[in-house]
């Protein structure tokens, strides 16, 4: 058997490899037809124009439901081995914010920057602030669960993508707010063209490290199977 086959790990391997080509393929194609800049454009901007438009909407979509469905497995798995250790208040709080992020991809591909900005912007905000909390508590869940049903190189990689997430989203936030323009092309003489860089970078590590977190989960779901229970009553 393959080893993305073990289990259910190939749910957070769909969901890393899917959202990645989400990003790329968007992103080349925009970068195609010149609607972006070659450097640093904020992902919404590879979604924002057609037939990208589409590509991301679509694409993106896709990825938000395999989050939902990674992120109950990997609830069900806390629930079930270690509940007494990880406390489920702070399981079912991980859960929440994971969902709610995923609902926010589903806005940020359904409501184009252009078309809706207040509610495309409220979206994005809702996905990496949810999205940010979510891996953080995974973090602590994980490093309650060790050394038993963690082990340390997942917990420091954890840890690392975490830390390096908290910071990137805060500078995003920070210089998103004080760029006042959002236009698709930046010429390296424009006014604030240094915040708009670092806000379009944080922007993709963020959306990086909340996708890539999920590939720590890999080693516990080749131990995992889910099975759906069918009861007919008369």
């Amino acid at each position: 058997m393959l080893w993305f086959m073990e289990g259910i790990c190939f749910l957070p391997v769909f969901m890393v490899i899917w959202s990645s080509c989400t990003f790329m393929i968007s992103y080349i194609v925009a970068l195609l037809r010149h609607n972006v800049d070659i450097i640093f454009p904020y992902i919404s901007d590879t979604g924002t124009n057609p037939p990208e438009s589409g590509i991301f909407g679509l694409m993106t979509t896709i990825s938000a439901f395999a989050g939902i469905a990674t992120i109950f497995a990997r609830y069900k798995y806390v629930e079930k081995i270690c509940e007494a250790t990880t406390g489920s208040r702070l399981n079912c709080i991980a859960f929440c914010f994971g969902i709610i992020s995923c609902l926010g991809m589903c806005f940020i591909a359904t409501f184009q920057e252009t078309q809706v900005p207040s509610v495309h912007d409220l979206a994005g905000l809702t996905f990496f602030v949810s999205g940010v909390t979510y891996i953080v508590l995974q973090s602590i869940i994980s490093r309650r669960m060790y050394p038993y049903w963690s082990s340390r190189s997942v917990c420091l990689s954890q840890i690392f993508i975490s830390a390096i997430s908290v910071i990137a989203a805060v500078l995003m936030i920070i210089c998103g707010v004080l760029v006042k323009s959002s236009k698709l092309h930046w010429e390296i003489h424009n006014e604030q063209y240094i915040l708009h860089v670092v806000s379009a970078v944080s922007e993709w590590i963020v959306s990086f490290g909340f996708v890539f977190f999920f590939f720590t989960y890999i080693r516990e779901f080749k131990k995992v199977t889910l099975k759906l229970k069918v009861s007919v009553h008369y």
